[in-house]
């Protein structure tokens, strides 16, 4: 399908339905193709499990624990 950038501007919701159903769009601007509007695809798998999280076990080097820490650090800083 083809589009102008006016047809962006006033058939948004029309566009956006026919990228929902697959079809990717070629946006023209005075008659130059410009862009090009695709359906999204997730490409990375979202993190279900903890054990796949790289931030996981961040923690696990430091003393004490991560309540203590933030505490302290939002202490007020006495200027004197």
């Amino acid at each position: 399908m083809e589009a102008t950038t006016k047809d962006m501007r006033l058939h948004s919701r029309e566009l956006l339905a026919a990228v929902d159903r697959g079809e990717e769009i070629e946006i023209t601007y005075r008659g130059r193709l410009r862009a090009k509007l695709v359906p999204y695809q997730r490409t990375v798998a979202p993190h279900t499990r903890a054990d796949h999280n790289p931030l996981f076990g961040l923690w696990r080097d430091q003393e004490g624990s991560v309540d203590e820490h933030v505490r302290r650090i939002r202490q007020p800083r006495n200027f004197k």
